[in-house]
């Protein structure tokens, strides 16, 4: 059994695939499809792109025109909607527009007035949409896939390698996890955490035998003024981060369902994400401002 390890950069970040395979032939194939379907969902997606489906969505905002749509698209819309009613609006689609106010690489908090200009441009609740097409209302509202697609192509990835044969594999995109079965022989994908205040130290090692896992956190993407850090998951109804946990990491059967609940309980109030996660039903941690870890996953520290 060879193993094939292949690094590449996609979704915004390094990106590994790692697969055991009998015949290196067929593990090449499989690296090759699996790519392949990286980029695909990437076009798709991708808001950075001229040619994608999300940039033609944006581009007909307050135009009247609705935007066709296919299955698999109107299902993440049908996701995102649930998600949406599950944290009372404060998982939406249509908040990514307030990266125009926030640049976390310029070490300046935004104005004030420059978020208020952008969150009447906010509200999933104003998108119209169906099995087949999507409008957004208001010239200068957005949709932004970010919050899901990297999360949904791991899953998506999983199948293509399961489908071609492959029985052992762990697919990294930018630090969303899915894997296929264990390794090679018998033993589990060992995945370390980071910790949210020490780089290069990981606050916690979990063994996947199957699944995804995903973790959000303030840390990745940060402003950090007067000593207190602002992380880039931001509250649609104030354009500002969440004063809650400061990072949280969930595994499910779907590296989707991770993702999101990972998020969802970031965008909550500590108290009330903390309870939302142990009501979850899923393996998880937390960390609090002070360090703190909760959860079902044994810390490190």
């Amino acid at each position: 059994m060879q193993r094939i390890d292949h690094n590449f950069q996609a979704m915004g970040g390094p990106c590994q695939i790692r697969l055991y395979s009998a015949d290196a032939a067929l593990g090449q194939r499989a690296i090759h499809a699996a790519v392949v379907e990286v980029e695909r969902l990437e076009q798709k997606y991708s808001r950075y792109r001229n040619d994608s489906l999300t940039t033609r969505v944006n581009l007909s905002a307050g135009s009247g025109r609705t935007v066709t749509i296919d299955a698999e698209t109107a299902g993440l819309l049908r996701y995102a909607d649930t998600l949406w009613r599950e944290s009372d609006g404060l998982f939406d689609l249509t908040a990514g527009i307030l990266r125009r106010a926030w640049d976390f690489r310029s070490g300046v908090l935004p104005t004030q007035s420059a978020i208020e200009q952008l969150l009447p441009l906010i509200g999933w609740s104003k998108v119209t949409w169906d099995s087949t097409c999507v409008s957004l209302p208001e010239k200068g509202m957005e949709l932004d896939f970010g919050g899901c697609v990297k999360e949904y192509a791991c899953d998506s990835v999983v199948a293509v390698l399961r489908n071609i044969g492959i029985a052992h594999a762990l697919v990294d995109l930018a630090g969303d996890i899915a894997v296929v079965g264990s390794q090679a022989d018998g033993q589990p994908w060992l995945v370390g955490i980071r910790h949210p205040d020490k780089k290069h130290q990981a606050i916690a090692q979990i063994p996947l035998y199957q699944g995804g896992l995903a973790s959000s956190g303030d840390y990745e993407r940060c402003l950090k003024v007067d000593g207190r850090r602002y992380g880039h998951i931001l509250n649609p109804n104030t354009g500002w981060p969440m004063d809650g946990l400061v990072a949280v990491t969930v595994l499910a059967q779907q590296c989707l369902v991770a993702g999101s609940s990972a998020t969802l309980g970031m965008l909550m109030p500590q108290d009330a994400a903390l309870s939302w996660l142990s009501e979850l039903g899923l393996p998880w941690l937390a960390v609090d401002r002070h360090g703190q870890c909760y959860g079902s996953i044994a810390s490190a520290d």
